[in-house]
């Protein structure tokens, strides 16, 4: 059985902590802020650092090296090199959205992507959590983790773009969820180019005009860019 301590109790450690658990490794009580970390690789086969991005170089330095254990970090933008002066290092980075650890473990069980590099253990983790790998080299890692980003945390902020403009004639997001929903299955069936409707795609510059003159011109930056990115896919 293979052994694992996780440093950080937030909520992508404590996803982490269930969803191996749940599959069968031996999960040692996580270490946290104030805890003494120098013994943190003693008698396990895997130490996870799931701390804040810009905590790891610190923490990695607390945790005496050892020849057996392999230290990770689960950071999607950083290499290997903050993991100096471990001699197993390696990048474990679910592609998932982590919003508590309940759903976050189901989630890292449920055929997740893995973004990983150095050591080969992190391989083993995601075939046993029944999930998929790809490379990652440090070079790739800050544009790898930009596309995340863009992929989750700009789509969020779009849909309240859409939220606070649907509120200005009194439709709940909640009616616009299922047109999300069918979008994100036709990018997946056809890919984002013919994926894409609407007047962009028609080349329907009157509506456009008409959508840019019925926004709040607070909302209208975000429209305009959308738009510019929408026609980049076109031509």
């Amino acid at each position: 059985m293979r052994t694992v301590r996780i440093v950080g109790a937030g909520r992508a450690g404590s996803a982490l902590a269930l969803a191996l658990g749940g599959v069968g490794w031996d999960v040692q009580p996580a270490l946290g802020r104030g805890d003494d970390l120098r013994g943190a690789a003693a008698g396990v086969d895997l130490v996870v650092l799931a701390t804040p991005d810009a905590a790891i170089v610190e923490v990695a330095g607390s945790i005496e090296p050892s020849a057996r254990a392999v230290i990770a970090h689960l950071a999607g933008s950083l290499g290997l090199d903050v993991l100096t002066p471990h001699p197993r290092p390696a990048g474990l980075h679910p592609l998932v959205a982590l919003p508590d650890p309940e759903l976050g473990a189901a989630r890292l069980r449920d055929g997740a992507w893995f973004g990983v590099a150095g050591d080969p253990l992190v391989r083993e983790v995601v075939e046993d959590l029944g999930g998929h790998w790809f490379e990652v080299n440090d070079e790739q890692r800050a544009a790898y983790h930009a596309a995340a980003v863009i992929a989750s945390n700009h789509l969020v902020a779009l849909l309240g773009h859409a939220e606070r403009v649907a509120g200005t004639v009194d439709v709940p997001l909640e009616a616009y969820l299922d047109l999300v929903r069918g979008t994100i299955e036709n990018v997946a069936e056809l890919g984002p180019r013919a994926a894409l409707t609407g007047p962009v795609a028609r080349g329907d510059e009157d509506t456009i005009a008409r959508h840019i003159e019925a926004l709040d011109p607070a909302e209208r930056p975000i429209y305009e860019a959308m738009v510019e990115a929408a026609r980049r896919l076109v031509e």
